[in-house]
């Protein structure tokens, strides 16, 4: 059976318009601290990613920051974190991203966010991985993409062959069982996913 030992969270750079965001942060780096499930996020201290890692660090939970050269001042780098890797540029961020994480969570945020959870479903859709993908609700903030994803479904643009999989947490206390029962039938080897194609050779 395959275990969650690492969390990515996607979230704001922001704190959003409604403290139930700056809330639903604190509560998932205590939950996933008190989990001992290691946060994988994008290394800043600002803004519902900060206040999630921060949180996580203060309950004694182990925090892996990833962040891009041209964003280590924009978005002040955590240094509290027990794990920073630096990277070139956004791409490699997200590749390592997924290489450090066994489940990926979205909180509220805006395009990077939407970016990095729509990137996770698309590769899920075409078979790279299994990880869970979860949507953390709060508020019904996600509804927007939940109904996208339905009217494209009824459009015939979402196949039943090519289905897009996610969960939705309304709370946060429901995130880690989500997680954990998603992986339930997995062996770890599932979980971890296929080796990256070989290069394509000219014909």
């Amino acid at each position: 059976m395959a275990k969650i030992r690492s969390i990515c969270v996607f979230c704001g750079s922001g704190e959003g318009a409604a403290p139930i965001y700056a809330d639903a942060a604190r509560q998932l780096g205590k939950a996933l601290a008190k989990a001992g499930i290691r946060l994988v996020y994008g290394g800043g201290s600002v803004g519902l990613m900060g206040i999630a890692a921060q949180t996580a660090i203060d309950h004694g939970g182990k925090v892996t920051g990833i962040i891009p050269q041209f964003l280590q001042h924009r978005e002040s780098m955590l240094d509290e974190v027990d794990k920073l890797i630096v990277t070139k540029d956004m791409h490699a961020r997200k590749r390592l991203m997924f290489e450090h994480s066994d489940a990926f969570v979205a909180l509220p945020g805006g395009v990077g966010t939407l970016e990095e959870t729509v990137e996770q479903l698309t590769w899920a859709q075409l078979g790279r991985h299994k990880k869970p993908i979860v949507l953390a609700n709060i508020d019904g903030f996600w509804d927007p993409l939940i109904g996208l994803i339905a009217h494209m479904r009824s459009e015939n643009f979402i196949r039943s062959e090519y289905e897009v999989n996610y969960l939705v947490a309304d709370e946060i206390d429901q995130v880690v069982g989500l997680t954990r029962n998603a992986v339930a039938d997995l062996d770890q080897a599932e979980l971890d996913g296929p080796a990256d194609d070989e290069p394509l050779r000219r014909m």
